[in-house]
């Protein structure tokens, strides 16, 4: 192959690698979270009001879900937490649901309230009118069938158009773009774009901001030295996804296994990305926290 042809192909790689880097984020604190309370932890899924006063968070293991309150100091940073009783999630029956079968993990609130949960093991989309009414089931795309056993749809993320969207953790390869799904209220799923999958990093959360663009958390796994974070962004249009930028990501261990997050606007005019990780239930060597950091557009 001709020295200029190879150059070019090398470049064409590292372009295919790499995504645009947005103004680099502030880290605005990190805030450890105890309860001494049967249920807590093993926290995937968060929303945060667009005042970032109030947050819902929900819990893989039993389905667990919780509401409450911020405490912040005068430069806006997390300081305490006011949490309502950690409830169980009902299943279609109005039961409790136990083991694998309430592996909840993404978790987005619609503009009326109804408040969407997304399943692994058994995978499904869960409609709730309240954290205590029985489950409405969702429709479901033939894709989200064959989804890998512990890989299902992690994020879920309610649009300005009202529609609600969903992102499986894995794309299937690591060549592979993750498909991104979309579903107006009573209408069927439809793939709508096509994500680029960059590096080792998996998806694991998504949130519209108040500016219209669609945030996607993922981590990478380190093994004993912890967890990577990176936030992308997207701008969505008629047509599907364009305009991506990176907007955080972080080295292996500066967080734990951030798994949920929120998206909205301070005081101060900027964008926020509230994260909140997932201890796997293990406080003795992980912890949940929630973690801020600020955007400058």
């Amino acid at each position: 192959m001709p020295r200029h042809a190879l150059g070019a192909l090398i470049t064409a790689l590292l372009l295919a690698l790499t995504a645009p880097a947005a103004a680099e984020a502030v880290f605005l604190g990190a805030w450890r979270w105890t309860e001494s309370v049967r249920g807590f932890g093993g926290f995937s899924g968060l929303e945060v009001s667009a005042d970032g006063t109030r947050f819902a968070a929900n819990a893989d293991k039993g389905a667990r879900f919780v509401e409450g309150r911020f405490r912040r100091d005068g430069e806006g940073r997390i300081i305490g937490v006011e949490a309502g009783p950690i409830l169980r999630l009902p299943d279609t029956n109005g039961q409790p649901m136990h083991g694998l079968g309430g592996d909840a993990e993404g978790l987005a609130i619609g503009p009326d309230g109804t408040i969407y949960v997304s399943f692994e093991h058994g995978h499904r989309i869960w409609a709730y009118a309240t954290p205590t009414a029985p489950a409405r089931p969702l429709r479901l795309h033939i894709d989200f069938t064959r989804l890998q056993r512990n890989s299902g749809i992690e994020a879920l993320a309610m649009g300005p158009d009202g529609a609600l969207y969903a992102i499986p953790e894995r794309s299937g390869a690591l060549d592979r773009p993750y498909k991104l799904y979309r579903a107006k209220p009573g209408a069927r799923w439809r793939t709508f774009a096509r994500i680029p999958r960059r590096g080792a990093f998996l998806v694991v959360g998504a949130d519209f901001g108040p500016d219209g663009r669609l945030y996607v958390l993922e981590r990478r796994f380190g093994g004993f030295f912890g967890f990577a974070t990176r936030v992308r962004s997207f701008a969505v249009t008629s047509g599907g996804l364009e305009g991506e930028r990176v907007e955080l990501e972080t080295e292996i261990g500066r967080h734990d296994n951030l798994e949920g997050i929120a998206v909205w606007r301070d005081g101060a005019g900027r964008i926020r990305l509230t994260m909140i990780s997932d201890d796997n239930n293990n406080p003795l060597l992980q912890r949940t926290e929630f973690v801020e950091y600020a955007i400058e557009e």
